[in-house]
Order: C-alpha cells, then sequence, then structure tokens
C-alpha cells in the first residue's frame, strides 16, 4: 500500500525509529501526532513536526498507528534441486523501498549486481539515490533481511557501492512511470 493521500494518527505508544534522511534511531514518545506519508515494503514512512520531520517506522510497529501490521511477502518454494531461485531473491528486493521515494530499490535501478554463492550466499551490490543519504545502513539491512527469507539461503550480504554513481537512467520503465518521468 502505498498512501496517495497522506493519513493523520497519533501514536499509541513509544516507537523506535529512524529519521530520515540522517538515519539516526530516534524514539517517538506516546501520543506523538504524525502524519503516515507512505506505506510499502512492511515499513511505514511518518512525518512528525513536533520532532523536525520524517521517521522511518518498523511494520512491526503498526499497532502504533492503530493499523495492522502489513502482512510480509513469503518467499518462493525451495527449489526441488535444493538451489537458491534466483528470481525469489529478486522478488524479495523488490518489496524494498527507500522511505522518501514509492518505487521499490530494483526499479529504482539501485541494485547493481547480485550473485548466488553455493552453498547458501547471496551477495547484492547496491547504491542509493545520493551519497549523502543516511538511510543506507537501514535499506541494506531491510534488503538482507527479506533475501535471508528466501528458502536455501544461509548467509546474506549487502553492499552499499558508489561505482557507477546512480542516475535516473538507471531506473526501470515502471519505475519512471510511477514517479511521471516518462
Amino acid at each position: 500500500m502505498t498512501t496517495a493521500t497522506p493519513t493523520a494518527h497519533t501514536l499509541s505508544r513509544d516507537c523506535r525509529v529512524i529519521q530520515i534522511p540522517s538515519g539516526e534511531p530516534f524514539v517517538l514518545p506516546a501520543g506523538t501526532p504524525v502524519t503516515l506519508t507512505q506505506s510499502l515494503g512492511g515499513t511505514y514512512t511518518v512525518q512528525a513536526p513536533t520532532y523536525g520531520g520524517l521517521f522511518r517506522l518498523d511494520g512491526k510497529d503498526a499497532d502504533a498507528l492503530g493499523l495492522e501490521a502489513a502482512t510480509a511477502p513469503s518467499a518462493a518454494p525451495a527449489a526441488a534441486s535444493g538451489k537458491i531461485d534466483e528470481k525469489a531473491v529478486w522478488d524479495q528486493l523488490r518489496t524494498v523501498y527507500d522511505p522518501e521515494i514509492p518505487v521499490n530499490i530494483v526499479d529504482l535501478g539501485l541494485v547493481y549486481d547480485l550473485q548466488i554463492v553455493p552453498p547458501g550466499r547471496v551477495e547484492v551490490k547496491m547504491t542509493l539515490t545520493a551519497p549523502g543519504c543516511g538511510m543506507g545502513g537501514a535499506i541494506a539491512a531491510d534488503a538482507q533481511g527479506k533475501i535471508a527469507t528466501v528458502p536455501g539461503v544461509t548467509d546474506a550480504e549487502v553492499q552499499i557501492v558508489w561505482d557507477p554513481p546512480w542516475s535516473a537512467e538507471m531506473m526501470s520503465e515502471a519505475g519512471k512511470k510511477t514517479l511521471g518521468i516518462q
């Protein structure tokens, strides 16, 4: 779900969040008025003017917004051969979002390389839209966690790289369409 129209909420309990774009951990206290601006990939982006901006709220904290936690997309069953299904890994990466942009990291063109190293390791190289983005660690951790749900994966590594620098030309047609860049 993406929130086309932002919706107002009041946090029912304290929530650990990540400040956007700095990536710094923060706690929004119970009673904080927030506006839900984006809900994609099992995380929520909220605006909390009282505390100076945008914050990423983990999906497990949906109840604090008065919402039901989004069900994480399930990974495909393990291939009969026991090998990791590369398509299943890409599908999981398509559930990872930059908290400020309503396009997944694959369609945004942020994933540069994906390698499956038998027997169960997945290595991903990705970038961010801007080198100063403090959310890189959170986005990479989200990707790593989702890759780890793919049957057969025993280890996942997501590395942030800066070469080549990202540009809008790297986006898929679907990503460009979502952002109105066509």
